[in-house]
């Protein structure tokens, strides 16, 4: 049986109604330090663990509007990609960051060199992190995650929200994201044109 530190019990403290969603949690579950080792003793469940810095993250099967907004991303990234020394890759597919710091992103790009070696994959060739909000996953994809990806020197953090219809774009160094509402452009290539995305009409998809 799972104990909970006391440290990580917080009080229940009412927020405004414009604020719960944003803030919900992902369940933090810490009989200590959590360690990758621990993390992938853990029984399929249906769940997705994540640890950061030893704090087990548990979150529940994703949504059909976030598996949505997911796709309506990785099928132009997949096409603008191909041929090119870059791929997309989605969850559940680790990113071992250290022995208690292990994440897996909604969706990622990287090199195809990196995943051509033995063993865990450890970020190297990152090029880009998408997560799409949940009610449970909000809070430590826009704080804890984000601070983790930005301080390995992830170059690009993206946040699909689609109750809001948006997405956070959070460089290295931000204070604050760009908040993009109609397009998104990424250019990771100097000398081809950038990938766009149509916001509005992917989230018109979304929502069927």
């Amino acid at each position: 049986m799972v104990q909970l530190a006391r440290s990580s019990i917080m009080p229940c403290v009412p927020l405004p109604f414009s604020l719960r969603r944003a803030y919900a949690v992902a369940m933090p579950v810490a009989p200590s330090k959590w360690t990758v080792e621990m993390l992938r003793a853990l029984p399929e469940d249906g769940n997705r663990y994540e640890v950061i810095d030893g704090v087990l993250l548990v979150n529940p099967a994703p949504s059909r509007p976030h598996q949505r907004a997911l796709r309506e991303l990785m099928v132009p990234m997949f096409a603008y990609l191909k041929g090119s020394e870059l791929e997309v890759l989605w969850a559940p597919y680790a990113i071992t960051f250290s022995p208690r710091t292990e994440l897996q992103p909604d969706l990622l790009v990287t090199t195809i060199a990196s995943g051509k070696h033995e063993g865990d994959y450890d970020g190297a060739g990152l090029r880009l992190v998408v997560e799409a909000l949940s009610p449970s996953t909000a809070r430590n994809d826009r704080y804890r995650k984000r601070l983790e990806y930005l301080a390995r020197g992830v170059p690009e953090y993206w946040i699909v929200d689609v109750p809001s219809r948006l997405v956070e774009r959070w460089m290295p160094g931000n204070v604050e994201p760009e908040v993009l509402l109609e397009t998104i452009s990424w250019q990771p290539f100097a000398d081809r044109p950038p990938l766009t995305v149509d916001l509005p009409q992917l989230f018109s998809v979304v929502e069927g």
